[in-house]
């Protein structure tokens, strides 16, 4: 073999054996983290849009690296608000949270993308799991031997919508003694009635809860495992939370159940104090919205299409959290350009 030929031989296999040792070497490539702030209620569907979304960013060049970070909706929004937590997106089970409490400053837009329903979880092991209904519900859980649980209000937009849930029963049921009976007898959670209208007041930072029967946790997914382990017989969660853990759940009516557009005015008869303000009984509805200091504008825009897309839709069918189709955003102007084709303003 002629030396001009070894030589060129030789300076390929170096070129490959440097370019692979390069290109497969994580810490040549350019590494970028997205973080994600969210409701802890978006962690099963965020994780499969994550595999999904790391995989289709990847290339020799650069790695994305997606950190969910889920918590209660209110305590996502003060990270950023109050802690100056830098977030590239920030999604809430409550998209009225994003308003109120980001735009102008710390935010300027928002989308809203998916819907809910309030439900009561449950195993098969469950006291009384054989006897409970949509029309007894509250009964069951009058009873000194059963034990329930919720989120806490002033950090998860799930435990706020509870007592509405509870209260709002009160008119569905015609029985004027069911918040009383199950929230202010287990909690220093109260309510004033006025003409129709009801104040519920959890703006306290102790909510003390009778734990030998009412439990309340951070946030509403932190209470599957205790439903599940027998520890809890029941839970109000989202009907998405309970179908996606495999949780047994009933439904009630859409006149309590705060997600139906039809019943909007009588759920706002119902409001809550909060220690981060005032919130009115709506339809629940998410939103999502890139922070004014996200670090990593381009790729958030990226995340939040795969959230309005096609491909989010299906995401958000599978686990039970019906889609917006198309995703409505609070202002065409200042939504981003990339997004604008996913959209519509309301």
């Amino acid at each position: 073999m002629k030396p001009r030929t070894m030589l060129m031989i030789v300076a390929v296999i170096v070129i490959v054996v440097v370019g692979g040792i390069y290109f497969s070497n994580p810490y040549w490539k350019e590494k970028t983290v997205l973080k994600i702030f969210h409701a802890g209620s978006l962690t099963v569907p965020f994780e499969t849009i994550e595999t999904q979304f790391e995989a289709d960013q990847h290339t020799f060049l650069r790695e994305v690296d997606v950190q969910l970070e889920p918590a209660g909706s209110v305590a996502c929004v003060k990270k950023i608000t109050e802690l100056g937590e830098e977030a590239d997106v920030l999604a809430s089970a409550d998209y009225s949270l994003i308003p109120t409490m980001m735009i102008p400053t710390h935010a300027d837009w928002y989308v809203i993308f998916a819907k809910n329903r309030m439900t009561l979880a449950y195993t098969a092991n469950s006291m009384y799991a054989d006897e409970i209904n949509a029309t007894n519900w509250y009964e069951i859980l009058r009873r000194s031997d059963v034990k329930w649980g919720f989120s806490n209000p002033n950090l998860d937009p799930c435990g706020y919508r509870t007592p509405m849930v509870i209260q709002l029963a009160e008119l569905e049921y015609g029985d004027h003694n069911i918040f009383e009976d199950l929230i202010e007898a287990n909690s220093d959670i109260t309510v004033t009635k006025n003409n129709g209208t009801y104040t519920i007041n959890s703006n306290i930072t102790d909510l003390n809860p009778k734990t030998e029967r009412l439990t309340i946790r951070d946030k509403s997914v932190d209470l599957v495992s205790l439903v599940q382990a027998g520890g809890l017989d029941y839970a109000f969660e989202y009907s998405s939370v309970a179908k996606q853990h495999g949780l047994t759940y009933l439904e009630l009516p859409e006149s309590i159940d705060l997600s139906a557009v039809a019943y909007t005015d009588t759920y706002s008869t119902v409001t809550i104090r909060l220690t981060s303000g005032t919130n009115t009984g709506s339809p629940i509805v998410y939103g999502i919205t890139i922070p004014t200091n996200a670090p990593n504008q381009a790729l958030a825009e990226e995340w939040v299409k795969y959230v309005i897309n096609e491909y989010g839709q299906g995401v958000w069918t599978d686990n039970g959290q019906p889609p917006i189709t198309p995703a409505v955003t609070s202002d065409l102007d200042k939504t981003p350009e990339s997004l604008k084709a996913y959209v519509v303003e309301e």
